[in-house]
């Protein structure tokens, strides 16, 4: 059976690059997408989106505890405040299930100091192993092989971390802020430009605009300063903007699956955990992929240090040709020797 490409007298390698190896020729971007989708791939993006997830998941808990103990503080020091809470729980919640909060609140205020010590410290360490995984992945998406510090060293460089990744979040918070809706129109009733027309389209293309800068802030952040390297700032710029326009995408998509989500006696139960669930995994394959997209940049690739190669290994190697036809030539001359010595002395036994 003939092989492909013998009737047209070329072969597979004869026929040039493939349709996709020319679209990264010609589209620069496109090839470095593509060398992104593979560094992504290659250091286990998704496995590592999966683990900040679940870390994720796990702090909600603790930092429930914490809200709560807050709250029991706010309240026990505001009567009036505490009063109103459980009418307004009387009246919109139907049956006993009303009676059932107020006590929970009860609890909340009694327990606070507990309740607040133990969500501290377990905020803390759940935190800790979120930012360590969270390290780890950016670190795995630079290819970073430096030797890992001692454990307590590893640790205070964590909680460091998580520090500043939290007043990073509070800066994006405040920008955010700055152009939400409601502090949007009251800046333009200030100006009072809330009469014009068009004015709801510009308070959303500034809400939108205020969200993506917060978001870029924060992910040039976390991309640049997280991982156990410094690493190119360029670079994190470029991959932190990508991040930071496919989050705000994806905010805005989130908002109507999370409702369509809570439809329902089962999305009611379960609609909220899957939610955030969902979101923390998408966020952090978003924040991954835009990592590797500042890793594969040229100028990164070319700070990149080299590979040291492996070490030469020298294997001295005896050719058994040579080494047998040495042996005969050797063997030949023995017995030339030895038959040449044998024929002289014969020689002179008879002239004796």
């Amino acid at each position: 059976m003939a092989r492909s490409g013998t009737a047209t007298g070329k072969t597979d390698e004869d026929k040039g690059p493939s349709f996709l190896d020319r679209r990264r020729a010609a589209w620069p971007w496109f090839d470095h997408v593509m060398r992104a989708a593979a560094r992504y791939k290659d250091e286990r993006g998704d496995h590592y989106a999966a683990a900040v997830t679940y870390f994720t998941v796990l702090a909600l808990f603790p930092l429930l505890m914490v809200a709560f103990a807050v709250a029991g503080f706010v309240l026990a020091g505001n009567a009036h405040l505490l009063d109103e809470l459980r009418t307004q729980i009387t009246d919109n919640v139907p049956g006993s299930m009303g009676g059932t909060i107020n006590d929970l609140v009860d609890t909340a205020i009694n327990s606070r100091a507990a309740v607040g010590v133990l969500g501290i410290l377990g905020a803390l360490y759940t935190g800790l192993g979120w930012m360590a995984h969270l390290r780890a992945a950016l670190s795995e998406q630079w290819e970073q092989t430096s030797p890992q510090p001692n454990f307590l060293m590893k640790k205070v460089h964590d909680l460091g971390a998580l520090g500043g990744l939290g007043v990073a979040l509070v800066v994006s918070l405040g920008v955010t802020a700055l152009g939400s809706g409601s502090l949007g129109k009251k800046v333009l009733e200030w100006l009072r430009l809330d009469a014009m027309p068009g004015a709801g389209v510009l308070l959303t293309v500034v809400s939108v605009l205020a969200g993506v800068a917060a978001s870029w802030a924060l992910f040039t952040w976390v991309i640049a300063r997280l991982p156990r390297e410094r690493v190119a700032l360029r670079s994190a710029l470029m991959g932190a903007l990508l991040a930071a326009i496919a989050f705000e995408v994806f905010k805005r998509i989130a908002v109507v699956y999370l409702a369509n989500i809570v439809q329902g006696p089962a999305g009611a139960t379960f609609g909220p955990i899957i939610g955030i669930m969902v979101f923390a995994y998408i966020t952090a394959r978003i924040t991954l992929f835009a990592t590797a997209f500042a890793a594969t940049s040229e100028e990164s690739l070319n700070l990149a240090p080299v590979p040291v190669p492996d070490p030469v290994v020298i294997r001295p190697r005896v050719d058994e040709r040579e080494s047998a036809a040495g042996f005969a030539a050797l063997a030949g001359a023995g017995l030339g020797a030895a038959a040449g010595w044998g024929i002289g002395r014969r020689s002179r036994s008879r002239r004796g």
